[in-house]
């Protein structure tokens, strides 16, 4: 059972060669074997999962079956899980339980997906590298003296070291595609509004988007057929078909336009990850792809605006965590001026404190039009980049970070410079545009990942193009050693 894809594990299932209960019990086990020496969980739902599994193999006994159905899979701790806790990594969340479910969630629920538990995760989502946790950092399964990536580094290492056979996270500047990268798995950010946003905790609204992780981009493709669709809850949410995403996986990429974005191919670039790149390039070209350079001359400015916006954003979503309705309040406060300090204070950790006083300057009187407006211009620009790429090519690729992971505590005294560990991902993000990082190759010894962005809401052709790469490859299907 080791290491197999939910494509598998459906069959699996589907053949009675195992059952749920059995599935979930193994994966369980292994949380319970290996997670002290990865910290990738914050709740583990024992009780409930096996409980959830039992009645998955009563459906499946009466035929009352989805293809996912009695499939574990770790919920990032950023959406709502009702009677769990919800605690966004933060101390500001560590007691709350939240009374209903995220769309997400349900979506899993309605088809009797088994909920394993929560994963850790960069407090309310910011970080790159899952060492803004209140519960810890996670550690990367490849060597665990390096980060995971972030803040889906949870999700991220709970799939790598097979804690989990997929798991859900997101992204805001890259939060997904990253730690799938740094971690030797694929990672998928749909297009903003493909998956609804009610019930996952706000960091930057504009921005946020939930997504998967899994081993291969077929299993992503199943999950996704899930957890993709309109949401009258979600003002953000798109009302078009959800497509089957698994239906066009094998469809020929003979004369697909690959684009070769040169901001994404320059200096700041470890050589031996451009050079896994441009061998997955010749692969592609192999398949019957036309590769083609483009250029995206805004993208060079994505970091700053980002910087402005998500912090902005921020600043007025987490304005809720005042300590009175619910969430952590400091003890015995003065007066109510104290409650709203020494609460804000003592909850949130320093990254998020950093962004909100970022943010809240960025949006104060006399400041909004020098840096927020300006920002959000930039964010125009970097869009009609997007737009005028894929008239020339259907698909950009690019690597998915400049480095592999990091140690553990290298980066977290510059700010500046772990904040660079986003470069590649974050224009998608600003744009709105969906993209999946895949395994590559290995650089050190550590994984490292390819980043391919496509069009708006076509995620089946991005998904496509991953998995023909995956058929004629074998980098996901490598281990790491010791999980």
């Amino acid at each position: 059972m080791s290491y197999q894809t939910i494509a598998e594990l459906v069959h699996d299932l589907n053949t009675k060669k195992t059952s749920s209960v059995e599935l979930t019990q193994y994966f369980l086990n292994r949380i319970q074997q290996h997670d002290k020496k990865l910290n990738a969980f914050i709740t583990v739902c024992e009780e409930s999962a096996l409980q959830a599994a039992q009645k998955a193999d009563e459906k499946r006994a009466k035929g009352q079956v989805h293809a996912l159905t009695g499939i574990p899979l770790a919920h990032k701790d950023i959406f709502c899980t009702n009677g769990v806790k919800t605690s966004c990594a933060s101390k500001m969340l560590d007691n709350f339980i939240s009374p209903y479910d995220a769309t997400v969630v349900k979506n899993f629920k309605a088809v009797d997906v088994v909920m394993l538990g929560k994963t850790n995760m960069d407090e309310f989502a910011m970080g790159s590298s899952n060492e803004n946790s209140f519960y810890g950092p996670v550690k990367n399964p490849w060597n665990t003296d390096y980060v995971p990536g972030g803040s889906s580094g949870g999700s991220a290492a709970a799939v790598a070291a097979n804690l989990a056979p997929c798991a859900t996270g997101t992204d805001t500047g890259g939060s997904i595609r990253q730690p799938a990268a740094l971690s030797g798995i694929c990672g998928l950010k749909p297009t903003y509004g493909r998956v609804s946003r009610y019930g996952m905790i706000a960091f930057a609204s504009s921005l946020d988007q939930g997504g998967l992780f899994a081993r291969t981009a077929e299993d992503i493709a199943i999950l996704l057929n899930v957890m993709a669709g309109f949401d009258k809850m979600d003002s953000t949410s798109v009302d078009i078909p959800v497509p089957d995403y698994t239906s066009t996986l094998n469809d020929s990429i003979q004369g697909l336009r690959i684009g070769l974005p040169k901001e994404y191919f320059n200096e700041g670039l470890h050589p031996e990850v451009a050079k896994a790149v441009q061998d997955a390039i010749r692969e592609y070209e192999k398949l019957g792809a036309t590769i083609h350079d483009i250029e995206l001359p805004h993208s060079t400015l994505s970091i700053p605006a980002y910087y402005v916006i998500a912090p902005a954003e921020c600043s007025s979503n987490l304005a809720r965590f005042d300590g009175v309705r619910y969430g952590y309040r400091c003890k015995d406060p003065k007066d109510l001026t104290d409650l709203y300090q020494r609460s804000r204070s003592e909850g949130f950790g320093k990254e998020v404190i950093r962004r909100i006083m970022v943010g809240t300057y960025a949006l104060s009187a006399g400041y909004f039009d020098a840096y927020y407006l300006k920002a959000q211009k930039i964010r125009g620009l970097i869009r009609e980049d997007f737009a005028k790429a894929f008239k020339k090519v259907d698909m950009i690729l690019s690597p998915t970070t400049p480095e592999p992971a990091f140690k553990i505590g290298e980066k977290t005294g510059d700010p500046l410079s772990m904040y660079l560990s986003d470069i590649y991902t974050i224009a998608a993000p600003l744009a709105g545009l969906p993209g999946i990082s895949i395994p590559v190759g290995f650089v050190n010894k550590l994984p490292i990942g390819l980043q391919l962005i496509g069009n708006f809401f076509e995620e089946a052709r991005i998904l496509n193009t991953a998995h023909h790469f995956q058929k004629v490859t074998d980098w996901h299907t490598k281990t790491p050693e010791g999980f």
